[in-house]
């Protein structure tokens, strides 16, 4: 969520200041692209624009596009496909061999709903906007939205009351599965159903000097770091300036509650104190946490779980599973930066069930493909 964070400042700057700008959102792709669906370009009537597309490929276009939106003050659907293998496309420079669909609104409108966004990034929560692309229904214009919160509230219209009600659905179905897609509403409301969660939380056990780097490298892709430690001394903000926040626990074996866990939180733990993080082990496996990573050799979390089952603690097959030790991915990391980097990596990869491997060993597309009626025309 950090370049969304980024584009929602500017907007509301852009706006302070009683300048036209418009908004591209990518809304669907088919084949190889830079971005994916959600990837947001700002372009302000002065000014550089804010976000990125393509990594250089189409953000021209798209700039010059957008000045036609805030000429005419009307939002548009563009596409643009990259997949020839000629000189005419492979000439340019481009970056991408795949075809792509931009919509392209004046964002004035969309500064509507920046409120609604600031609060899933606030209040650690997902929300599903859907965005009206083309409709042939009298009164459901290209940019009309509604915003659909996991406690079911509705939030705007979009112009016709069984549009609203379809949408609202889908909205509801889709912030349960965590995806975005393309969706017709009513026959004819073409839509980009968004879901938007809020930013990973990744939550470090303790706040030793090799923690700096992990926070560092975390807050730097938009990730909320959390750091838990029973010594209130090691908790400095001037040591953690990116921290997100900081917990102070009376005892480790008691983050479960006393940390934000749940399943989107990946913890790592990393006090470098045998006791410590045994107990910290104890406390995590009492959540649902999606990824426990051990600092160490794999023979101490061996041993670490060995004790625990001695005192009694069960530990299931699938906890197991979800503890990494030694964290990382194996890239032959020294020191706390790369080390810091090679956990970063691993989470990713986790998160995207990913197993982390060269992309030139892979026999499949780089990203998954979309499902089918999602992709770019």
């Amino acid at each position: 969520m950090s370049e969304i964070t980024d584009v929602l400042e500017a907007i509301e700057r852009v706006s302070a200041r009683g300048q036209r700008m418009a908004l591209a959102t990518i809304v669907a792709v088919r084949g190889s692209t830079y971005r994916r669906p959600g990837a947001r370009l700002l372009v302000p009537e002065q000014g550089a624009p804010v976000g990125n597309l393509s990594g250089g490929c189409l953000e021209g276009d798209v700039a010059d596009v957008a000045r036609l939106v805030m000429d005419e003050g009307a939002a548009r659907l563009a596409g643009w496909d990259l997949t020839a293998d000629d000189d005419d496309v492979w000439g340019l420079g481009l970056g991408c061999n795949g075809a792509i669909e931009v919509f392209i609104e004046p964002a004035e409108r969309a500064v509507a709903v920046t409120h609604a966004l600031r609060e899933a990034l606030e209040q650690e929560t997902s929300i599903c906007v859907v965005t009206s692309l083309e409709s042939d229904i009298s009164g459901v214009d290209p940019g009309a939205r509604i915003v659909v919160r996991t406690d079911g509230s509705v939030e705007g219209h979009l112009g016709d009351a069984d549009v609203d009600a379809e949408a609202t659905v889908a909205a509801k179905e889709l912030l349960a599965a965590g995806r975005s897609e393309i969706r017709t509403f009513a026959g004819s409301v073409r839509s980009f159903v968004e879901v938007l969660e809020p930013p990973l939380r990744l939550v470090l056990c303790g706040a030793g000097h090799d923690a700096v780097p992990l926070v560092r490298a975390a807050a730097a892709i938009g990730w909320h770091a959390v750091v838990v430690d029973d010594r209130p001394a090691f908790l400095d903000e001037d040591r953690y300036p990116h921290a997100h926040t900081f917990v102070r626990v009376g005892e480790p074996s008691q983050v479960d509650t006393a940390a934000p866990l749940d399943q989107r939180t990946f913890a790592v733990v990393m006090s470098h104190n045998y006791l410590r993080d045994r107990d910290y082990l104890r406390g995590l496996l009492r959540t649902d946490v999606g990824y426990i990573g051990m600092l160490g050799p794999a023979a101490r979390t061996q041993r670490v779980l060995m004790e625990l089952a001695e005192a009694g603690v069960e530990v299931s097959e699938e906890q197991r599973a979800r503890i990494h030790a030694p964290a990382g991915l194996d890239l032959g990391a020294e020191g706390p930066d790369e080390i810091a980097q090679a956990i970063v990596a691993e989470i990713i990869a986790v998160r995207h069930g990913r197993g982390g491997g060269f992309l030139k060993e892979r026999p499949s597309p780089i990203h998954d493909r979309p499902r089918p009626g999602t992709e770019a025309r």
